[in-house]
């Protein structure tokens, strides 16, 4: 079932197009991926669905109805993570949800309740007497997740919500991500760190420079480049002529070679490694070690764009 569908969306600041005629959807119970550099215009995708901003031009469905027609419709039922930390430092971590709790409408034991529940899902429940002025970055990160869990939106938007954490803050988030998934929540995911959205996401739309450039599965994206997958060879001494050798080998489509390594571009890595290991056993050289390198969503982008993802 689609959830949310974001049409030929548009947004414009003067000469700039931040978000370039965009469209997908967002399914009931997935982990939907914007995936992209600074700058790609996630935030800005993330700000319209919130209905923070109003787009130049398209629409946003959520379950069918236009969100800007009926925008309490989503806001009621939306959970919005956003990247710059929203709480009061001053406060402690109790008062800052409460003071949240009572924006979303909720009073009295309800709220004290809901106050537990999130506490205990993002490991804050001993720390809730704490003033947010002492947590760690990664402890607001956390709080930031469970202010906006309070109540028990349909649909969760975490925008790079693992920014500037230490690795264990980091862990505990994206472990929170797929619990609550597991528990029904459909979550909209923005990162520009790759091993993430592999690690969490259903589908993965990748955005770059306001637009979107692929959408689908990490399976279906990492297939783009179906035939890139690399062989790297390392020798105490590249043997004579060996280049030529593999070069000749139907399934291998480019041969490099770097000091005493041989890198091998595959059309099917799997069919003809055979052929490689053949070629070299025939020469005196020995073999120091075989990396196999299958495509990745790293290498997806580094097609389409002709750079790499935080360059």
């Amino acid at each position: 079932m689609t959830l949310l569908k974001v049409e030929n969306l548009k947004k414009s600041f003067k000469d700039v197009n931040a978000v370039n005629d965009i469209t997908f959807q967002v399914n009931k119970g997935e982990i939907f991926g914007l995936l992209g550099p600074n700058g790609a215009g996630k935030s800005t995708t993330i700000s319209i669905i919130s209905t923070l901003l109003n787009p130049t031009k398209g629409k946003v469905f959520y379950r069918g109805e236009d969100i800007f027609k009926n925008p309490k419709a989503i806001q009621e039922k939306m959970g919005v993570v956003p990247q710059e930390i929203a709480l009061y430092p001053t406060l402690k971590g109790y008062e800052n949800l409460k003071f949240w709790g009572n924006l979303y409408g909720l009073k009295g034991n309800n709220l004290k309740k809901r106050i537990d529940e999130v506490a205990d899902i993002v490991g804050l429940k001993d720390k809730l007497k704490t003033k947010v002025e002492n947590y760690s970055g990664g402890m607001k990160r956390r709080l930031n997740i469970a202010a906006a869990l309070l109540h028990e939106p349909e649909i969760l938007i975490m925008d790079e919500p693992t920014v500037g954490i230490d690795p264990q803050s980091r862990n505990h988030i994206l472990d929170t991500v797929l619990e609550l998934n597991k528990k029904g929540m459909t979550i909209i995911y923005t990162s520009h760190y790759m091993e993430e959205v592999e690690l969490l996401c259903t589908r993965i739309s990748i955005m770059d420079k306001g637009q979107v450039i692929a959408l689908g599965t990490k399976d279906e994206l990492v297939n783009i480049i179906k035939g890139h997958k690399k062989i790297e060879l390392t020798f105490d001494n590249i043997p004579p002529n060996l280049l030529d050798k593999l070069k000749i080998i139907e399934e291998v489509e480019e041969v490099d070679s770097k000091d005493n390594i041989i890198i091998l571009t595959m059309k099917n890595g799997d069919m003809a490694f055979k052929d490689i290991l053949d070629k070299v056993m025939g020469t005196e050289s020995s073999i120091l070690s075989i990396d196999i390198k299958k495509p990745s969503l790293e290498a997806v982008f580094l097609h389409l764009t002709g750079r790499a993802l935080r360059d």
